[in-house]
């Protein structure tokens, strides 16, 4: 990724909403902490604000600003945190602080460090997590290369990579680490 689509990347991160491949789909993103950029994302998609929304970071470091690290005991910590990097979302304590826009409301969030290697490198380079939803308006098959994203969402997308996904035919799993469960 060029020092330009880094910069371009980052302004439009400041205010807005950007694509980029994941794993196996286009992923729409902002900003965890810009409540109006998450709203244009829900907006964007038609997606009610209790299912809450997946965090994707480079690394766990990314992900401690919104899950409540200190929930996580010892005699836990290994079995949860093995799961990455990989295409593993886990659902972990949220922060009091955290938007029940992430959240669902719920006292959980849900979180990914991933090991497709171009979304790390964005996240590294922007310094920090980012939202990750799936590029399609609800209902509508998930968008698998940035011309899909641009014929789903036109101008409404602040800035797309163009770059290919990871190739995986599923998105990625859900897992209740706590108690093993496999939500999807």
């Amino acid at each position: 990724m060029s020092a330009l689509d880094i910069e371009s990347a980052r302004s439009a991160l400041l205010n807005g909403v950007i694509a980029y491949p994941t794993e196996a789909v286009f992923g729409l993103g902002c900003d965890p902490r810009n409540v109006e950029a998450i709203r244009k994302i829900l907006t964007l998609k038609d997606r009610p604000e209790d299912k809450g929304l997946i965090l994707i970071a480079a690394d766990y470091s990314q992900l401690t600003p919104y899950v409540k690290d200190s929930a996580i005991g010892q005699d836990k910590r290994f079995s949860v945190l093995s799961h990455w990097p990989g295409p593993v979302t886990l659902i972990l304590p949220a922060r009091d602080t955290v938007s029940p826009l992430l959240t669902g409301g719920r006292d959980t969030i849900a979180v990914r460090v991933t090991a497709y290697e171009p979304v790390r490198e964005l996240c590294r380079k922007l310094g920090t997590a980012l939202v990750s939803t799936s590029a399609n308006p609800s209902g509508k098959e998930p968008a698998r290369t940035a011309s899909e994203v641009s014929d789903y969402f036109g101008d409404n997308i602040d800035w797309v990579w163009d770059e290919e996904t990871g190739g995986a035919e599923q998105p990625s799993k859900i897992i209740d680490p706590f108690n093993n469960t496999v939500l999807r």
